[in-house]
């Protein structure tokens, strides 16, 4: 009988132990697959979080840069300008000398000159060695800057002439470039760069728009002419020009950083304004809260009246007197 009931009672434990191994192994499932979903969740926050954050260094990058970008342009004049010489003569008697009148506007209607800024100004001219110009020697250059308005601000005068080269080397030199110059590749010619101006300053209240250039010979013989103007930077401006890639490097950083204080100090503001009106509204509310609490204690306590007592009003009752009848 013991044996017949061991082996009897034997099934109903193997039931139970099977089930309580599938309840087990559904609540190792079901923990499985909740640590999944908050890791994926906790994995999504993580890349929203670092999306917001690289979006946001983009951001304040870019606008670093269109800052030093606008200051650069804004701040540095042009290094240089080259505009060709065209002469003219005046049909008098005698002949005038040779003149031009150079406008100093650029192509996008601005001024080329710069307030406050030293330029350097030379005159190349591009001269033929002949025999008049081997005998005319020294001459005068003259250049005139004028305002809108027609004053003259500025004005100066310097010689030049055609560099010395022998009858022997003129000769050699003939002889040994001759297929050249037959061929028509090269030409006797010197270039003179005549300086007009070493250090330049436009004037703030009569700006120069134009100039007159002037060669005091009318015996002189030109192929063609440029004027040429470089500006002479110093102190930041000379940093900014020499040292480009360093300058922009220190100049991006500096906005960034500074950019970056604000922005931080803009969301730590926004985090105590939040932070200020869920204490206020906590405050309101557990005040709503005590209030309603109050009320609903003074409406389920009974009144206690005296034994005189009719109304809540305190009104007694009036005792009977003696001479009542």
């Amino acid at each position: 009988m013991a044996q017949g009931r061991e082996t009897a009672s034997h099934p109903g434990g193997d039931g139970d132990a099977l089930t309580e191994s599938i309840i087990l192994v559904g609540q190792g499932l079901q923990r499985f697959r909740e640590a999944v979903a908050m890791a994926m969740l906790r994995a999504r926050q993580r890349l929203l979080q670092g999306g917001a954050v690289l979006s946001i260094i983009s951001l304040l990058l870019w606008t670093a840069a269109f800052l030093y970008g606008s200051f650069y342009y804004s701040y540095m004049p042009k290094a240089a300008f080259s505009t060709p010489v065209h002469y003219y003569l005046r049909c008098t008697f005698p002949c005038s000398y040779p003149m031009a009148n150079v406008s100093l506007i650029g192509n996008d209607k601005k001024q080329v000159l710069t307030f406050g800024q030293p330029y350097q100004i030379s005159l190349e001219l591009e001269m033929p060695e002949s025999p008049t110009n081997q005998q005319l020697g020294m001459f005068m250059i003259k250049m005139t800057c004028y305002s809108a308005e027609g004053k003259r601000v500025g004005s100066s005068a310097r010689s030049g002439m055609l560099r010395y080269r022998s009858e022997i080397l003129r000769t050699m030199g003939t002889l040994l470039f001759l297929p050249a110059l037959l061929a028509g590749v090269t030409e006797q010619r010197q270039n003179l760069e005549v300086e007009l101006f070493s250090d330049y300053t436009d004037d703030p209240y009569a700006p120069s728009v134009n100039a007159i250039i002037e060669i005091m010979s009318s015996k002189v013989e030109i192929y063609s002419s440029q004027l040429n103007i470089h500006a002479h930077y110093s102190g930041l401006r000379y940093l900014l020009f020499n040292f480009p890639v360093t300058s922009a490097l220190v100049g991006v950083s500096s906005n960034f950083i500074f950019l970056s204080v604000l922005s931080l100090f803009g969301y730590m503001r926004l985090l105590l304004t939040v932070a200020r009106r869920q204490k206020q509204v906590r405050g309101e509310s557990d005040w709503i809260v005590l209030t309603s609490r109050h009320y609903c204690y003074l409406a389920d306590t009974p009144m206690q009246l005296d034994p005189l007592e009719i109304t809540p009003t305190g009104l007694r009752e009036e005792e009977p007197s003696l001479y009542d009848t």
